[in-house]
């Protein structure tokens, strides 16, 4: 199976060994537009809609192409491919794809540049990336979704950022045109966003303890300092995946997956689940946070395995009694009490498998009359542990 990327001059950009895969192709899958470039005729079968692999698949071992844009392996359909087929049975012949194509148009250095595919995933995944500096170049579904973003932008604080919109690169209909809002953009589009003129504090902050006021809640989320310090405790890195055992608002799950990893956020009641898949969209996050609508411990054992576990509301002895068992060796446990009762359990966890307890007292200085005096928050105990 040959997989051949293809840029908008068609044929004329092929490489010999692109051209000779292609002929050798007793079926060609593509859409309509890539079917047309390469001239293919008798031999084109056209993707199925909604989008599925199956027609190609189903001629597994048969001399076949399927074409798609650029390079295949970013935000193409190669990795979708190559998932169902052992590295034996396919080639692949990349082209340069929109993202090369945009950085040698704009002179952009692209190991400096944010690639991100929009095309099939919602504005909201640039919150997390966009700020004041930063270059973003994002492939996006059609022409009428330039309006759309440029109105995202604005609504989301990012209204000054440069946009140069790129239509057709590579073939005869290339153009590139600054601003958002045109009623002719041509597709295929990629977008280039330039945060040079974005205030200072544009964007989120990329150490923990995230405001309080970024995140939809009704009181119950873990504040700012604690979570700051729960976050420290956790030990976030890419890749990893955290339990987040009775979420709340969701806000140290948010936090997690924005330092790249992945979570399991537990909520047993609906109206907060449905709080925490809320905070998740509007960070562009729902690709990252999973939400379980259950009461711990009885759902965990059916979960993905863990590399770091957070205990809000610091835990019962059943849940104790349940969690330990099923932590994987080095998986990193952070609890945190408010009560007297929580606070002997984590101490009674603390006898038994070691670790860190700490008390953390915080106060804030608040108007009193004419003048301002402290004001003190209940007191947190934290235990952190590696299983």
């Amino acid at each position: 199976m040959s997989i051949i990327g293809l840029s908008e001059d068609g044929l004329a950009g092929l490489s010999n060994a692109s051209r000779a895969a292609l002929e050798a192709a007793d079926r060609v899958f593509g859409s309509p537009r890539h079917l047309a470039l390469a001239q293919v005729g008798s031999q084109g079968c056209r993707w199925p809609v909604p989008f599925a692999l199956d027609p190609l698949l189903a001629l597994r071992g048969r001399p076949v192409a399927m074409l798609v844009s650029g390079d295949p392996f970013w935000c193409g359909a190669g990795g979708s491919v190559a998932a169902h087929l052992s590295p034996a049975e396919w080639r692949a012949f990349p082209v340069a794809g929109a993202f090369s194509l945009v950085a040698a148009r704009l002179g952009w250095r692209l190991e400096e540049v944010i690639c991100l595919g929009l095309h099939a995933a919602p504005f909201e995944r640039l919150r997390p990336v966009l700020a004041r500096g930063v270059r973003i170049i994002c492939t996006l579904r059609d022409g009428p979704a330039v309006d759309l973003l440029g109105d995202w932008l604005d609504s989301h604080g990012f209204g000054a950022c440069r946009v140069t919109v790129c239509e057709a690169l590579g073939g005869p209909r290339e153009r590139l045109r600054a601003g958002t809002h045109w009623p002719d953009v041509q597709s295929p589009v990629t977008v280039a966003l330039d945060g040079a003129d974005l205030p200072r504090a544009a964007g989120l902050s990329r150490s923990a303890g995230l405001p309080d006021d970024l995140f939809l809640h009704d009181g119950q989320i873990t504040k700012r300092p604690l979570r700051a310090l729960a976050l420290s405790a956790l030990a976030p890195r890419p890749g990893q995946h955290l339990w987040d055992i009775g979420g709340g608002s969701g806000s140290v799950s948010v936090e997690w997956c924005l330092a790249g990893g992945t979570a399991t956020t537990i909520e047993a009641r609906p109206d907060r689940a449905a709080t925490i898949r809320a905070n998740a969209a509007a960070f562009g996050l729902a690709h990252r946070m999973t939400v379980v609508q259950a009461r711990a411990p009885d759902c965990l054992s059916d979960l993905p395995a863990p590399d770091a576990v957070f205990v809000g509301g610091g835990g019962t002895d059943a849940l104790h009694a349940t969690l330990w068992p099923l932590l994987p060796a080095g998986c990193r446990i952070v609890c945190h009490a408010v009560t007297l009762e929580t606070e002997a359990v984590l101490t009674a966890c603390h006898s038994r498998h070691g670790g860190h307890l700490m008390r953390f007292d915080c106060a804030e200085a608040m108007q009193l009359g004419r003048f301002h005096s402290w004001q003190a928050a209940r007191p947190v105990v934290q235990w952190s542990v590696v299983a």
